[in-house]
């Protein structure tokens, strides 16, 4: 099919916060299969802005999902929320696209997704960020044996909760904790890469039940308030193929996240970007037996033939559009959610347990590697035409 035999498949959004914004930048710019028609949130303030700078319809929840036009109902509502809202969609007869997580615990989850499998329709969940160019190079460098025998990795991340929690109060909330709401970017990136996960031991930690509100617009500024969800983790994960790595992620750091990210072989260290952002880039240390570079090891910065190389957060809805007129799984699946779910309640079992390895039950597919662009920026890149396949 040609990209002027586009069928666009139209989509209906539910919540109007802080990410929202995020994803209609891209929503409204990058991708011809997507036709964002409307927008709604409980309190309806949200979506009247929003909708008002966008040009599209601010409407009610019910009437999107009464709405025989729209395909794709997109869920940006905090993660309370998202069981309600994906299983109303799904009632509807819609197709589900949601923010990470698509439900707070793994029994929610498998509800929903034989939801979906009963009704017949597609549920994807972010994060979409392993779309991203420096990720799908990274991808294809390793399928294509330039590191040899991949021997182990490392991941570490931070975050600064003294001003995150302050600004962001969803983080104080069921879902909101580093696990759930941060290790989705790390641990979707690493299953991309590298496979599904067999078998983790954790030791999980929440030093600091209250905070201090820093975020001087806050009604609340300078006051005390709890935050009780957990704010470091330390992770081993022993991959299905025998590969065997460590994550940690402290979140009582400083501002701005300081990725650690490397995959260790026997031909080269490739030393990869931060799993939450689009931008970003890869470097290869390759092995060398001059012992004269010992302390000035030479990084190879490989070129980047592949696109979303900005924020591009929308990237999993519009692929799973076009998934859904292909008939194929979409690359931001379910089964990878309910995967990188059941590795983290694993992690929980694992720090109740003394740190013990829990076997992690479910498994999931590597997504299909994009391919590469062939003259085309960043506008338009998902259509028919079929770029992204």
């Amino acid at each position: 099919m040609e990209n002027n035999q586009i069928l666009p498949v139209h989509v209906g959004i539910i919540g109007a916060g802080m990410i929202s914004r995020t994803y209609m930048d891209s929503l409204m710019t990058k991708f011809d299969i997507l036709k964002v028609d409307a927008i709604a949130d409980r309190s309806g303030k949200g979506a009247k802005a929003l909708a008002e700078k966008y040009g599209i319809r601010a409407t009610t929840i019910d009437q999107i999902l009464e709405d025989e036009n729209i395909d794709i109902v997109l869920n940006l509502t905090p993660p309370g929320a998202h069981e309600e809202i994906i299983t109303k969609a799904l009632n509807a007869g819609k197709h589900a696209y949601t923010e990470k997580c698509f439900a707070l615990d793994t029994a929610s989850a498998s509800k929903l997704c034989k939801l979906a499998d009963e009704k017949g329709k597609c549920l994807g969940c972010a994060p979409d960020t392993f779309f991203a160019g420096w990720a799908q190079n990274a991808r294809h460098l390793i399928d294509s044996g330039v590191l040899g025998t991949i021997t182990s990795f490392a991941m570490v991340g931070n975050r600064d909760n003294d001003r995150l929690l302050s600004a962001m109060d969803y983080l104080n909330r069921p879902g909101g904790g580093i696990i759930l709401d941060y290790s989705v970017y790390y641990l979707t990136m690493l299953i991309n890469l590298l496979g599904p996960v067999h078998r983790v031991s954790a030791n999980i930690k929440a030093p600091y039940p209250t905070h201090v509100n820093q975020f001087e617009p806050s009604p609340h500024y300078g006051e005390t308030f709890s935050s009780p969800n957990e704010s470091q983790f330390y992770a081993i994960l022993e991959l299905e193929n025998g590969i065997t790595g460590t994550l940690s992620i402290n979140a009582d750091s400083v501002f701005f996240d300081q990725t650690y990210f490397a995959i260790y072989g026997n031909r080269g260290i490739m030393y990869l970007g931060c799993p939450d952002w689009f931008t970003g880039q890869i470097s290869i240390y390759e092995n060398t037996a001059d012992f004269s570079l010992a302390e000035t090891p030479k990084r190879i910065i490989p070129d980047n033939p592949y696109g979303f190389n900005t924020d591009s957060r929308g990237v999993g809805v519009a692929d799973m559009a076009l998934a859904i007129q292909e008939g194929r799984e979409a690359r931001a699946s379910k089964e990878r959610a309910y995967h990188v779910m059941d590795i983290q309640e694993c992690m929980v079992k694992s720090h109740e347990r003394n740190g013990s390895f829990i076997e992690v039950l479910s498994t999931c597919k590597r997504a299909l590697p994009l391919a590469v662009l062939t003259g085309k920026d960043e506008t338009s890149l998902i259509t028919v035409g079929g770029e992204i396949r």
